[in-house]
């Protein structure tokens, strides 16, 4: 694996971006010569994690919303008993 400092990756990103795309070369990036991160070719499980992630950060906020209704929620009956009764009188019942 190839180290290359930040401040030459800056420099030459396209090449090495364009090395890792069609050469699948790894590279050690560094600065003040310590490691700090490897560039190398995604994937498949990268972009598996990455949709993982998305999807958890979507249920969260769907839980958090879930949360709020919950705490806000006034009437005595629950939304399928509401959704209902909004049903029966939309058809005259």
């Amino acid at each position: 694996m190839e180290r290359v400092g930040v401040r030459e990756l800056k420099n030459r990103a396209t090449q090495i971006v364009r090395a890792v795309r069609e050469d699948h070369a790894e590279y050690l990036v560094t600065v003040d010569g310590e490691p700090v991160a490897v560039l190398r070719p995604c994937e498949e499980r990268d972009l598996l994690a990455d949709k993982t992630a998305e999807y958890q950060a979507s249920l969260q906020r769907i839980k958090a919303i879930a949360a709020e209704i919950g705490a806000a929620w006034r009437s005595p009956k629950g939304a399928v008993e509401l959704l209902m009764d909004m049903r029966a009188e939309e058809h005259g019942g």
